[in-house]
């Protein structure tokens, strides 16, 4: 199932982006990674501390961090709260996955763990639009508009226009803008909801084709400048070696665009949302 969520990055453009040390990240323009998971299949390849690693590599200072289960996240914050912002999965374990929005055992389990202060969204989640309205999925909303903190969803235009009809108050942040979401229907779903933001893991081969801004998408970046996030997304163990070269990827790109447009797609529009924007 897992495999129909995602399409792979092409291995071409992946073996062509170098990795730069840690010394060289440190100079370039810095990361905040907004879609990062270190679930349990992760945990037996690499421990805590080369996954930090890989990060420093990468010149990743903060990473949005959900796992499945979310003992993953919590390993990653204890060791580096500075670094890891945590959200909150409704997976307990991957067979929640596509039952989550019609299982009431999930809110207990959700509102215990929020309870503890720590968690700065929910997600990210895979939902549907015929899904976005039940009992549980309202009461998710609702825990996020009281906490005001975003929800991360994997979904289509329909699912994410369906959460936003149950309350219009919510934040959302759309992973991978949308998948295979076209850039004009992002732009239209961004003209249409203030409180939309859109990471873009699994997007750079239209992103920039080619290593170069496509004009569609940079016309789009402009008119939407505080609403884009960068994401790598390690949602299976093999793409944590991938991290340091997407970051680099993603780098060369955004050098492509103004200055204060690059640092707010980098890093700044991520802290905006997500509160950790340093006095």
């Amino acid at each position: 199932m897992i495999k129909q969520l995602y399409r792979l990055v092409p291995a071409l453009l992946l073996s062509a982006c170098s990795v730069l040390p840690v010394a060289a990240a440190g100079q370039s323009i810095p990361l905040f990674d907004a879609h990062v998971h270190y679930s349990s299949d992760a945990w037996k390849k690499y421990s805590v501390d080369e996954v930090l690693a890989i990060l420093d590599q990468a010149g990743v200072e903060r990473a949005l961090v959900s796992s499945t289960p979310d003992d993953g996240t919590l390993k990653l914050f204890e060791a580096a709260p500075e670094r890891v912002v945590p959200e909150l999965r409704p997976y307990r374990t991957g067979a929640d996955m596509g039952t989550w929005h019609s299982d009431p055992s999930i809110l207990p389990y959700l509102e215990e763990r929020l309870r503890r202060g720590i968690y700065r969204g929910i997600g990210e989640f895979h939902l549907s639009a015929d899904k976005a309205a039940t009992p549980v999925v309202r009461r998710v909303i609702e825990l996020a508009v009281e906490r005001q903190i975003p929800l991360h969803a994997h979904s289509d235009e329909k699912a994410v226009a369906a959460l936003f009809a149950v309350d219009r108050r919510v934040k959302i942040l759309w992973a991978h803008a949308g998948m295979s979401t076209p850039v004009q229907a992002v732009g239209e779903m961004l003209d249409r909801y203030s409180n939309l933001w859109v990471e873009l893991s699994y997007r750079l081969d239209e992103v920039a084709p080619g290593g170069r801004v496509s004009p569609a998408w940079r016309t789009l970046f402009q008119r939407h400048p505080d609403r884009f996030l960068f994401g790598s997304d390690t949602w299976t163990p093999g793409r944590w070696p991938q991290v340091p070269a997407l970051a680099n990827a993603a780098r060369a790109w955004l050098k492509e665009l103004p200055p204060d447009l690059a640092a707010a797609i980098a890093f700044r529009n991520a802290e905006r949302l997500y509160g950790t924007s340093k006095p």
